[in-house]
Parts: C-alpha cells; sequence; structure tokens
C-alpha cells in the first residue's frame, strides 16, 4: 500500500525507509489518538474509548515482546534441530512437537494455573505468563521456518567458503544464515501478524488487552454488536499498520528477487 505512494525514480532502499518511517509513525499517531477518536462514538463505545486504546495499545505491547521472545527461541530451536548433537536435536523436536500439538489457550492455562504448582514459588503475573506462552508458542513455528531457511542455502556454498579459509562461525554468520534468514522471511512475517490476533487468547487468565476490554463491555452493557465491531475494527487496523512495516522489511530485503 504505502511503497506504491513514493517516487519510481527513489532506491528500493529508499522507498522501504520512506514506507517503514510512515507505518511506525501511523501506528503512534492512530494509538495515541484512538481514545479521542472512540470518545465520540455513540454508547457504549465513547464512555468507553479510553478502555478501548489503552486495551489496544496492550495488545500491541503483548505481540511485540512475545514476538521477539518467539524470535529468539525459534532461532535457538531451528539451530538445535539442524545440530548434529543428538540430544539437542531430539530436546527441540520434542519442543516443537508439543508446541504444535496442543491448543494455544491450554499453554496459556497451563503457564499461568500449572506451573507455579509444578515449579513452587515461581507464580507469574497475568501479562508475564502470557508472554511466556505466546513466546513458546511462537518459537515453534518460527524454528521451522528457519529449519526451513537453512536447508534451503546450497551446500555447495558453505563448502565453497570453508575452502577458502573462512572459520565455521563466518561461514554460519556471512553466508549461511543471511540467505536462511531471506528465505524464512515470509513465514516469520506471517507468524507475526497470526501472533497479533492470537494474543486476544491471554484474556483467558485476565490480561486486560483489546479482546478482554471488549468483552467486559459487552457483558456490562448487553450491546455486544456496536461493542464487537469496534474491537474488530480496532484489529483491523493494528494488523494493517504491522503488515505495512513488515511489507517494507520483506522489500527491503528483496525476498521476491527483484531487485532493480
Amino acid at each position: 500500500m504505502f511503497l506504491a505512494l513514493w517516487p519510481a525514480h527513489w532506491s528500493r532502499t529508499q522507498r522501504s525507509n520512506a514506507t517503514l518511517i510512515a507505518a511506525l509513525l501511523l501506528m503512534v499517531l492512530v494509538l495515541s489518538l484512538l481514545g479521542q477518536f472512540l470518545s465520540y462514538f455513540p454508547e457504549p463505545i465513547g464512555s468507553n474509548a479510553e478502555l478501548f486504546a489503552e486495551g489496544a495499545l496492550t495488545t500491541l505491547y503483548l505481540t511485540l515482546v512475545s514476538g521477539a521472545a518467539g524470535l529468539v527461541l525459534g532461532t535457538g530451536a531451528a539451530l538445535a534441530r539442524t545440530s548434529r548433537l543428538a540430544w539437542l536435536r531430539w530436546i527441540a523436536s520434542f519442543y516443537i512437537w508439543a508446541i504444535r500439538g496442543t491448543p494455544l489457550l491450554v499453554q496459556i492455562l497451563f503457564v499461568y494455573f500449572a506451573l507455579p504448582v509444578l515449579v513452587p514459588g515461581l507464580n507469574l503475573p497475568d501479562f508475564a505468563a502470557a508472554v511466556v506462552a505466546l513466546g513458546l508458542n511462537a518459537g515453534a513455528y518460527n524454528a521451522e521456518a528457519i529449519r526451513a531457511g537453512l536447508l534451503a542455502v546450497p551446500r555447495g556454498q558453505t563448502e565453497a567458503a570453508r575452502a577458502l579459509g573462512l572459520p565455521k562461525t563466518r561461514v554460519f554468520l556471512d553466508v549461511v544464515f543471511p540467505q536462511a534468514f531471506k528465505i524464512s522471511l515470509p513465514p516469520l512475517v506471517s507468524n507475526f501478524v497470526a501472533l497479533l490476533k492470537d494474543s486476544s487468547l491471554a484474556y483467558a487468565i485476565g490480561v486486560v488487552e483489546l479482546t478482554n476490554v471488549g468483552n467486559r463491555i459487552q457483558s456490562a452493557t448487553f450491546q455486544p454488536v456496536q461493542t464487537l465491531v469496534t474491537v474488530a475494527i480496532t484489529y483491523l487496523i493494528l494488523t494493517t499498520l504491522v503488515t505495512q512495516v513488515t511489507h517494507a522489511i520483506e522489500y527491503r530485503f528483496d525476498v521476491e528477487g527483484r531487485a532493480k
């Protein structure tokens, strides 16, 4: 959307940077003015406008923190899955199998309610528990995306780099990982956008994010249509802005191989 707004003679980097800056600024503007904008809406939206704004901010913050944790966990699990050490491969495989094979809602409830029972003294606040569960969930899906990228890099390039005398660390950081990251970027972006919507399940443990706010308001006012439509539109705005940011990143790395 934003990429088409810039002059055609701009370079790929200039258009990507401009799109990224515009999307981030617009996101900050939307979040800062959302409460004021919704205050002009009829009841029950107007009187609860600030609650919607705070819920949207919590949703975005929860997504960013969980997404960062999921990227780190996913990278570690992908490296473990491709390791020569059998025990590392087994641990990573078990983690991915367990997380991908169970519902996210169950994982959130498990971290919040069951984990303190298994680990006495580990009583996580609702937001921290949601971050742990969402991060673990995103990490399992990111791991498979990154692993696919690592396996897609031709083995000949690794052998050629080693033949030039590069140490294994430099071969991975300079040759393998940049290509693997570029290949993995589209599914990683998709996982992040999905995480924004999946964060709505955090309402089950009391995190006051956007869905929780909408549920509380419609339960108190018995007006579900106006309330849930407002929640849905707010999610749509957030996902649209996040998608613009991710499109700018994909365009910057020339994921489609159309560099000019």
